[in-house]
Formats: C-alpha cells, structure tokens, sequence
C-alpha cells in the first residue's frame, strides 16, 4: 500500500458573525465548502502557507493570530493504478484576521468560490469534516490543540 503524507495549514476567519469558507472542487465534480487553506510547499513554514494559501483562494491578506490547534485524519482510498493509498493528513489550524484584499474566486485551483457563510448557517452547507473541527477548535480553545471529530 502506497503511503501518502500532506501537511497543510487552515484558517478560520470569523467576523460579524460570519465564516469565511472555499468551495472545495472534488475530482469527481462534486463541491464542499472548507476552510481555505492548502498544502504546505517543501521547506515552507506553516504560518507563511495558510498567508499564501488564504490569498490564493479567497484574495484576501490575512494574518494569523492564534494557532488553534492539529488535526490528524488517516483515510485509504482506491489509486489510479489500482493499489489502495493510505492517505495521512496533518492540519494546522489558525484562527486568521483579514487584514486587506478583496474576496474573489481561486483562478486554476482546488477551489472555485469563497464566501461568508453565517455562522448559525454552516451546519446546513454541504461540507468537509474540517469546518466542524476547525469551528470547534476556534470556540472551544482547546489547551492541547485537539479536538476530538
């Protein structure tokens, strides 16, 4: 089995009661909102990847104010030549600050819009299982940076 590691690091921006979330384009075509965010570029510290990765998909400057916390999640998923992925990824989550720029589309990614979503709302999007950990993260500050899925 192929193993696979990605670290990424997220976003939750909150404002006037609002999220700022990224539409997810699945490879099947299927969409999900998310927290923007991305994977990290080799040698490149998280904090300068969720600055580059905000304003890749949602024009916005942002500065991260808090780490909030890691998410771990393991998944296996079939691959293109028919072996099996063991897929490990590792999530570090920022609570971010926009601070300029103006919303717009990710132009060539892994997304296709971004948007304020209200807060009492998100429960009713279509989502990825990181706006729930990422949501409760940022409310609940846990003290060893772990929430439980």
């Amino acid at each position: 089995m192929h193993k696979e590691l990605r670290v990424a690091a997220y976003a939750v921006c909150v404002r006037d009661g609002q999220v700022l979330l990224a539409r997810w384009v699945a490879g099947d075509g299927s969409r999900r909102w998310t927290l923007p965010g991305g994977g990290m570029d080799h040698g490149e510290d998280p904090y300068d990847t969720v600055i580059r990765e905000l304003d890749e998909e949602t024009g916005y400057a942002v500065e991260p104010v808090a780490l909030l916390g890691v998410h771990s999640v393991q998944r296996r998923y079939p691959r293109e030549n028919g072996g099996l992925a063991d897929f490990h990824g590792v999530r570090l989550v920022y609570e971010g600050r926009v601070t300029g720029g103006t919303l717009r589309p990710e132009e060539n990614g892994s997304t296709d819009l971004a948007a304020w979503h209200p807060l009492d709302d998100v429960r009713r999007l279509s989502r990825v299982e990181l706006v729930d950990v990422g949501l409760q993260m940022w409310r609940e500050r846990p003290p060893a940076g772990r929430v439980l899925a």
